[in-house]
Protein backbone atom coordinates (compact mmCIF):
# COMPACT_ATOMS: atom_id res chain seq x y z
CA UNK A 1 0.00 0.00 0.00
CA UNK A 2 0.82 3.82 -0.32
CA UNK A 3 0.42 6.34 2.28
CA UNK A 4 0.84 9.97 2.98
CA UNK A 5 2.30 10.77 6.08
CA UNK A 6 2.78 14.00 8.31
CA UNK A 7 5.06 13.92 10.24
CA UNK A 8 5.90 16.31 13.24
CA UNK A 9 9.32 17.93 12.54
CA UNK A 10 11.74 20.04 14.94
CA UNK A 11 15.69 19.98 15.37
CA UNK A 12 15.31 20.37 19.23
CA UNK A 13 13.36 21.87 21.91
CA UNK A 14 14.13 25.54 21.08
CA UNK A 15 12.86 24.77 17.20
CA UNK A 16 9.23 26.11 16.64
CA UNK A 17 8.35 22.55 15.06
CA UNK A 18 6.02 22.05 11.97
CA UNK A 19 4.18 19.11 9.88
CA UNK A 20 6.05 17.86 7.16
CA UNK A 21 4.48 15.53 4.23
CA UNK A 22 6.84 12.52 3.57
CA UNK A 23 5.06 9.65 0.87
CA UNK A 24 5.53 5.78 2.37
CA UNK A 25 5.59 3.65 -0.61
CA UNK A 26 5.12 0.06 -1.18
CA UNK A 27 4.24 -1.02 3.08
CA UNK A 28 3.71 -4.79 3.60
CA UNK A 29 0.05 -4.64 5.51
CA UNK A 30 2.23 -7.44 7.85
CA UNK A 31 4.45 -4.24 8.75
CA UNK A 32 4.02 -3.00 12.28
CA UNK A 33 4.15 0.79 12.22
CA UNK A 34 7.42 1.34 13.40
CA UNK A 35 8.91 -0.85 10.70
CA UNK A 36 7.02 1.23 8.55
CA UNK A 37 8.66 4.70 9.62
CA UNK A 38 11.75 2.63 8.74
CA UNK A 39 10.93 1.81 5.33
CA UNK A 40 9.94 6.08 5.77
CA UNK A 41 13.60 6.70 7.27
CA UNK A 42 15.68 4.06 4.94
CA UNK A 43 13.69 6.15 1.65
CA UNK A 44 14.81 9.91 3.50
CA UNK A 45 18.23 8.43 4.12
CA UNK A 46 19.10 7.55 0.55
CA UNK A 47 17.55 11.00 -0.71
CA UNK A 48 20.07 12.88 1.45
CA UNK A 49 17.32 13.86 4.04
CA UNK A 50 17.85 13.18 8.07
CA UNK A 51 15.90 10.80 9.17
CA UNK A 52 12.56 11.13 10.74
CA UNK A 53 14.06 10.40 15.07
CA UNK A 54 11.09 8.32 17.23
CA UNK A 55 11.86 6.35 20.42
CA UNK A 56 11.57 2.59 20.30
CA UNK A 57 13.22 -0.54 22.47
CA UNK A 58 11.69 -3.72 23.03
CA UNK A 59 8.81 -3.03 20.12
CA UNK A 60 7.07 -6.08 21.83
CA UNK A 61 4.56 -3.74 24.11
CA UNK A 62 6.36 -4.05 27.42
CA UNK A 63 8.56 -1.18 27.72
CA UNK A 64 6.95 2.06 26.91
CA UNK A 65 9.17 3.87 24.86
CA UNK A 66 6.78 4.00 21.21
CA UNK A 67 5.45 7.33 22.26
CA UNK A 68 3.36 8.53 19.45
CA UNK A 69 0.63 10.01 18.30
CA UNK A 70 -1.65 8.82 15.87
CA UNK A 71 -4.62 10.53 14.10
CA UNK A 72 -4.86 12.13 17.39
CA UNK A 73 -5.03 9.08 19.15
CA UNK A 74 -1.76 8.02 21.55
CA UNK A 75 -0.95 4.88 20.32
CA UNK A 76 -2.99 4.90 16.96
CA UNK A 77 -6.68 3.51 16.57
CA UNK A 78 -6.66 0.46 17.92
CA UNK A 79 -7.58 -0.55 21.87
CA UNK A 80 -5.16 -2.00 23.93
CA UNK A 81 -2.23 -1.84 21.31
CA UNK A 82 1.11 0.20 22.05
CA UNK A 83 2.26 1.36 18.65
CA UNK A 84 4.89 -0.65 18.30
CA UNK A 85 2.15 -4.03 18.17
CA UNK A 86 -0.17 -1.69 15.77
CA UNK A 87 0.35 -3.62 12.52
CA UNK A 88 0.02 -1.75 9.04
CA UNK A 89 -3.31 -3.83 8.09
CA UNK A 90 -5.45 -0.94 10.04
CA UNK A 91 -4.79 0.95 7.63
CA UNK A 92 -5.72 0.98 4.04
CA UNK A 93 -3.97 2.35 0.42
CA UNK A 94 -4.28 6.15 0.21
CA UNK A 95 -4.90 6.71 3.66
CA UNK A 96 -3.17 10.04 4.99
CA UNK A 97 -1.66 9.66 8.35
CA UNK A 98 -0.48 12.32 11.05
CA UNK A 99 2.28 11.41 13.55
CA UNK A 100 3.10 13.58 16.61
CA UNK A 101 4.70 13.46 19.53
CA UNK A 102 3.25 13.45 23.18
CA UNK A 103 2.21 16.47 24.06
CA UNK A 104 2.10 17.61 27.90
CA UNK A 105 4.53 19.99 29.59
CA UNK A 106 6.04 17.60 31.29
CA UNK A 107 6.99 16.18 28.64
CA UNK A 108 9.12 18.27 26.72
CA UNK A 109 10.17 17.54 22.93
CA UNK A 110 13.76 16.69 22.34
CA UNK A 111 13.70 16.18 18.54
CA UNK A 112 11.35 15.50 16.11
CA UNK A 113 8.43 12.03 17.72
CA UNK A 114 11.16 11.67 20.60
CA UNK A 115 10.10 13.73 24.28
CA UNK A 116 11.73 14.01 27.51
CA UNK A 117 10.15 11.21 29.52
CA UNK A 118 12.18 11.67 32.73
CA UNK A 119 9.42 13.11 34.95
CA UNK A 120 8.39 9.44 35.15
CA UNK A 121 11.35 8.32 36.19
CA UNK A 122 11.48 10.59 39.29
CA UNK A 123 8.08 9.84 39.96
CA UNK A 124 9.05 6.51 40.85
CA UNK A 125 12.31 7.57 42.29
CA UNK A 126 10.74 9.71 44.65
CA UNK A 127 8.56 6.53 46.12
CA UNK A 128 7.38 3.76 43.42
CA UNK A 129 9.51 1.16 45.27
CA UNK A 130 9.55 -0.89 48.22
CA UNK A 131 13.09 0.30 50.78
CA UNK A 132 12.03 -1.89 53.66
CA UNK A 133 13.83 -5.15 54.28
CA UNK A 134 11.15 -7.88 53.74
CA UNK A 135 14.09 -10.68 54.85
CA UNK A 136 14.86 -13.57 52.42
CA UNK A 137 12.59 -15.27 50.21
CA UNK A 138 9.59 -16.96 51.78
CA UNK A 139 7.33 -19.43 50.69
CA UNK A 140 4.66 -18.90 48.52
CA UNK A 141 1.70 -19.44 51.82
CA UNK A 142 3.78 -17.70 54.27
CA UNK A 143 2.41 -14.77 53.61
CA UNK A 144 -1.32 -15.22 53.40
CA UNK A 145 -2.70 -12.84 50.56
CA UNK A 146 -6.03 -12.44 48.92
CA UNK A 147 -6.63 -13.68 45.76
CA UNK A 148 -8.86 -10.19 44.50
CA UNK A 149 -6.04 -8.65 46.30
CA UNK A 150 -3.26 -10.00 44.59
CA UNK A 151 -4.71 -9.97 40.90
CA UNK A 152 -5.73 -6.03 41.67
CA UNK A 153 -2.38 -5.51 42.46
CA UNK A 154 -1.15 -7.38 39.08
CA UNK A 155 -3.73 -5.32 37.01
CA UNK A 156 -1.96 -1.86 38.44
CA UNK A 157 1.49 -3.17 37.92
CA UNK A 158 0.30 -3.80 34.35
CA UNK A 159 1.27 -0.32 33.64
CA UNK A 160 4.62 0.46 31.66
CA UNK A 161 4.92 4.10 32.18
CA UNK A 162 4.45 5.09 28.74
CA UNK A 163 2.98 8.06 29.39
CA UNK A 164 -0.13 7.88 26.84
CA UNK A 165 -2.80 8.70 29.89
CA UNK A 166 -1.10 11.96 30.12
CA UNK A 167 -0.77 12.78 25.99
CA UNK A 168 -4.63 11.72 25.73
CA UNK A 169 -5.69 13.75 28.84
CA UNK A 170 -6.68 17.70 28.02
CA UNK A 171 -5.15 18.29 31.34
CA UNK A 172 -1.91 16.40 30.67
CA UNK A 173 -2.64 14.34 34.06
CA UNK A 174 -0.28 12.02 35.06
CA UNK A 175 -2.76 10.36 37.88
CA UNK A 176 -3.43 6.94 36.12
CA UNK A 177 0.23 6.19 36.01
CA UNK A 178 0.96 7.81 39.55
CA UNK A 179 -2.13 6.04 40.95
CA UNK A 180 -1.47 2.14 39.23
CA UNK A 181 1.94 2.17 40.91
CA UNK A 182 0.67 3.46 44.80
CA UNK A 183 -2.01 1.11 43.92
CA UNK A 184 0.45 -1.96 43.49
CA UNK A 185 1.81 -1.71 46.41
CA UNK A 186 -1.17 -0.24 48.68
CA UNK A 187 -2.46 -4.15 47.80
CA UNK A 188 0.33 -6.23 49.17
CA UNK A 189 1.61 -6.72 52.83
CA UNK A 190 4.98 -5.12 51.96
CA UNK A 191 4.05 -2.19 50.34
CA UNK A 192 1.67 -1.02 53.43
CA UNK A 193 4.99 -0.02 55.52
CA UNK A 194 5.32 2.91 53.50
CA UNK A 195 2.07 3.28 52.18
CA UNK A 196 1.48 7.17 53.24
CA UNK A 197 5.52 7.98 52.66
CA UNK A 198 5.10 6.73 49.32
CA UNK A 199 1.34 8.49 47.83
CA UNK A 200 2.32 11.50 49.41
CA UNK A 201 6.05 11.51 48.08
CA UNK A 202 4.61 10.50 44.61
CA UNK A 203 1.84 12.98 43.93
CA UNK A 204 4.25 15.79 45.55
CA UNK A 205 6.70 15.46 42.73
CA UNK A 206 3.81 14.74 40.17
CA UNK A 207 3.03 18.17 40.68
CA UNK A 208 6.44 19.35 40.82
CA UNK A 209 6.84 17.73 37.15
CA UNK A 210 4.06 20.04 36.02
CA UNK A 211 1.38 17.12 35.67
CA UNK A 212 -2.29 18.50 35.21
CA UNK A 213 -5.09 17.29 37.77
CA UNK A 214 -7.78 14.71 37.17
CA UNK A 215 -10.91 15.62 35.88
CA UNK A 216 -12.42 12.20 35.43
CA UNK A 217 -12.95 12.39 31.19
CA UNK A 218 -11.62 8.78 31.59
CA UNK A 219 -9.48 9.69 28.53
CA UNK A 220 -6.18 7.77 29.88
CA UNK A 221 -8.08 5.15 30.47
CA UNK A 222 -9.62 4.74 26.36
CA UNK A 223 -5.54 5.38 25.62
CA UNK A 224 -4.16 3.34 27.89
CA UNK A 225 -2.38 0.31 26.12
CA UNK A 226 -2.56 -2.09 28.88
CA UNK A 227 -6.24 -0.84 30.19
CA UNK A 228 -5.48 0.22 33.52
CA UNK A 229 -8.36 1.04 35.22
CA UNK A 230 -9.56 4.49 36.90
CA UNK A 231 -10.91 3.07 39.86
CA UNK A 232 -6.84 3.08 40.96
CA UNK A 233 -7.00 6.64 41.06
CA UNK A 234 -9.88 6.17 43.34
CA UNK A 235 -7.82 4.17 45.53
CA UNK A 236 -4.57 6.82 45.39
CA UNK A 237 -7.16 9.55 46.25
CA UNK A 238 -7.88 6.95 49.20
CA UNK A 239 -4.46 6.50 50.15
CA UNK A 240 -3.65 10.15 50.06
CA UNK A 241 -6.62 11.20 52.26
CA UNK A 242 -5.29 8.63 55.00
CA UNK A 243 -1.85 9.94 54.60
CA UNK A 244 -2.84 12.92 55.55
CA UNK A 245 -4.66 11.54 58.47
CA UNK A 246 -1.42 9.59 60.10
CA UNK A 247 0.22 11.22 62.78
CA UNK A 248 3.13 12.60 61.55
CA UNK A 249 6.95 11.14 62.55
CA UNK A 250 9.52 12.92 64.63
Amino acid sequence: MNLTLYVWRQKNADDKGRMEKYPAKNISSHMSFLEMLDVVNEDLIEQGVEPIAFDHDCREGICGMCSLVVNGRPHGPEKATTICQLHMRHFSDGDVIYIEPWRAKAFPVIKDLVVDRSAIDRIMAAGGFVSINTGGVPDANAIPISKTDADTAMDAAACIGCGACVAACKNASGMLFVAAKVSQFAHLPQGKVEASQRVRAMIDQMDIEGFGNCTNFQECEAACPKEISIKFIAKMNREYLKSSMAPTKG
